[in-house]
């Protein structure tokens, strides 16, 4: 029955997205809106006709894994580390500005001292998935625009996985530094491990069958799987160890091959992750938290593109460049939803700010997806102007 049940889930999300994507296309309508809207709609809080949500999260959890390992495939280990020396103090500074004005707010609201946190904690951070999602990969991420943004979220991730590590940790913050600092020793270690394996294993096999391309494919997806799982089991998130699977191998001619082929599969799960993203909202608590969420969404959205419009400017950025990146980083991250479900489930916050954060996170992201959609290049632009995969 339980296979029975996935693939009738399946056929509910990609047979109903493919109806309204038909009408989203022909009312010039973000895609990301409509998968949103689904979840929404299916989901228990609704009609209650996909019921496992927990199941398609784990499975969407896989694409952001692949966007991951993509990402890592377009950026060249040494001009990486170039970029995140540029953009370090913008990003860090920004993502404090951000932090202590989703406190700030949090502190009006009446919540307690760790929701405080935890609520300023869930702002600091811009969509990876909507950024990367947007930014078309044949364009920007071979001009400086993508360079800014992708070193800005890459900052960003490591400092939303930072917070991960601490939640996992809150029930003896003392006792918990050791496993928390353990985990930070290890990434010089699993970048090594990766470089060996590259060098002596990966590579070999690659130029030896290249003619084979199922087998690529495979090694490929094996390759960032297998990185993903280890960094996991050494206490990190899967997401770097994917990461530093893709940037291991993007010096490779080979790599292009693999990103371009990967592209559908990733895709798939993606749209898997904005499903669960709309069923897993609670519209039942959606009155309570309506108003405070629109008005920390509105927040973010202003803010954020202003301070890194600001930031950029300061280092020399030009303003047209500096605003797109401010633009197309104006929304909070995926990782906000995480962080607030793991956080409720250690009981650190209540349903209320987990909610909060919930109802702005999705609201960012609808409106973020306009916003950029409309006004920029992109692989799901609406017009043919706007159209860059």
């Amino acid at each position: 029955m339980k296979s029975a049940s996935l693939f009738y889930s399946l056929f509910l999300v990609f047979t109903g997205a493919a109806l309204l994507a038909t009408f989203a296309l022909a009312g010039r309508q973000p895609l990301i809106v409509v998968y949103i809207v689904l979840g929404s709609l299916l989901g228990p809080s609704v009609s209650g006709v996909v019921a496992d949500v927990a199941l398609l999260s784990e499975m969407a959890h896989a694409g952001i894994i692949l966007l991951l390992f993509l990402l890592g495939l377009d950026m060249r280990p040494s001009h990486l580390a170039g970029m995140l020396r540029k953009t370090a103090t913008v990003g860090l500074l920004s993502s404090f500005m951000f932090g202590v004005a989703g406190c700030g707010y949090a502190y009006f609201l009446g919540f307690t001292p760790s929701e405080i946190l935890i609520v300023g904690g869930t702002v600091m951070f811009s969509s990876t998935i909507i950024g990367i999602k947007l930014l078309p990969t044949t364009v920007l991420h071979h001009k400086h625009t993508g360079e800014l943004m992708v070193s800005l979220l890459l900052l960003q991730d490591l400092l939303a996985i930072l917070v991960l590590l601490l939640l996992y940790n809150t029930d003896d913050i003392a006792s918990g530094m050791a496993p928390l600092l353990t985990a930070f020793a290890v990434l010089p270690l699993l970048v090594f491990v990766a470089w060996l394996a590259v060098r002596y294993v990966l590579l070999p096999l690659m130029t030896r069958y290249e003619r084979f391309h199922e087998y690529i494919f495979l090694l490929a997806i094996g390759w960032c799987l297998g990185m993903a799982e280890l960094a996991h089991s050494l206490g990190l998130s899967a997401e770097v160890g994917a990461f530093i699977a893709g940037i291991m191998i993007a010096n490779h001619p080979i790599a292009r091959y693999i990103a371009l082929n990967l592209k559908p599969l990733r895709d798939f799960f993606l749209i898997l992750f904005f499903f669960s993203t709309g069923a897993s909202f609670d519209l039942k608590l959606l009155p309570e938290v309506a108003v405070p969420g629109m008005v920390l969404a509105v927040a973010c959205l202003v803010l954020k593109p202003v301070v890194f419009w600001c930031f950029l400017r300061r280092v020399s950025e030009q303003s047209s460049t500096a605003l797109e990146v401010g633009v197309r980083l104006g929304q909070n991250s995926e990782f906000a939803l995480l962080i607030a479900t793991i956080a409720t489930e250690q009981g650190v916050i209540g349903a209320a700010a987990s909610h909060l954060i919930q109802a702005a996170t999705i609201m960012t992201l609808l409106v973020s997806s306009y916003l950029v959609v409309f006004n920029y290049e992109t692989p799901i632009g609406v017009s043919e102007r706007l159209y860059r995969d």
